[in-house]
């Protein structure tokens, strides 16, 4: 018997191509909108830096299921990768940058040493381009890395990111802000804090520890219901405890790359003063 001939894979409607996109022009949306907010804030109300931080976070969900509908759908392109790309420079790369410098920085109190308070403003204004160029890099080697290895591999099968997603620092970012409610800094020891750690939110984007993707995680499944009530449960506990919720997500998914990384590393100098292989990708 010959073999029977594969049909040829119907091409999806043209109108389909248009959906993930409607995704990412809402990311885009977001993000201009938490730019414009930030702008409009002041020590008078602050009401605009929360909003421009709630805008960033709520566009992570945006950018999750672009990419995902484009899948599903099989309408995969060029162009839409393309957009994707620059929507997540302006929504998680801008948007955050010009949030952390306005609502950390610009708004701190004058010191009793002018110099002081001018070269702190100075720092901030730098750790938040060096955001903005980290997350930018980080992007572009995601985009031109066809397999790309993190220094600490993980469990075979399962896939990671090679250093912090930009969505993910932006949620930094957004999610400390929300936690205060927006209301900014006015003290200076608090100010160099929050310069750290956008600097090593910058680090960790540009560095090769592997961070968990979630691309196991999939829309279908046999127990819809189940999806149900954990979505119910989250909206939940999102509507009553975001401030502490967001940031706690957060804070625990920078922590997750950091403690895998210092995990290899242990076991690489144990493997080295016992003489061992170096341990495999099922040991971390």
């Amino acid at each position: 018997m010959g073999n029977t001939p594969v049909p040829p894979r119907k091409r999806p409607r043209r109108g389909l191509y248009v959906l993930p996109s409607i995704f990412t022009g809402g990311n885009i949306a977001l993000g201009f909108y938490a730019i414009a907010q930030s702008m409009q804030a002041s020590t008078a109300d602050h009401a605009p830096f929360d909003r421009a931080a709630l805008a960033i976070i709520f566009a992570l969900p945006f950018d999750a299921l672009d990419g995902r509908i484009a899948r599903m759908t099989n309408t995969e392109s060029d162009f839409g990768r393309e957009l994707d790309s620059l929507a997540d420079v302006i929504t998680f790369g801008v948007a955050p940058a010009i949030l952390a410098y306005t609502w950390g920085f610009r708004m701190l109190p004058a010191l009793a040493n002018a110099r002081l308070h001018a070269r702190l403003i100075e720092f901030g204004l730098v750790a938040a381009f060096l955001f903005l160029i980290c997350g930018a890099c980080r992007l572009a080697r995601f985009n031109v890395t066809v397999n790309p290895k993190p220094s600490n591999p993980g469990r075979p099968g399962r896939r990671y990111f090679v250093g912090m997603p930009i969505p993910a620092a932006a949620g930094v970012v957004g999610s400390v802000v929300h936690c205060f409610n927006g209301s900014p800094i006015d003290n200076p020891w608090i100010a160099l804090v929050w310069l750290a750690l956008l600097l090593f939110t910058g680090f960790l984007m540009v560095s090769r520890w592997r961070f968990w993707s979630g691309k196991e995680i999939t829309l279908v499944d046999k127990q819809p219901t189940r999806i149900l009530v954990v979505l119910v449960l989250l909206g939940v506990l999102l509507a009553e405890f975001s401030e502490y919720l967001l940031i706690s997500m957060a804070l625990a998914y920078m922590v997750s790359g950091m403690g895998a990384r210092l995990m290899y590393a242990a076991q690489s100098r144990r493997a080295r003063r016992l003489g061992m292989p170096m341990p495999n990708t099922s040991q971390v």
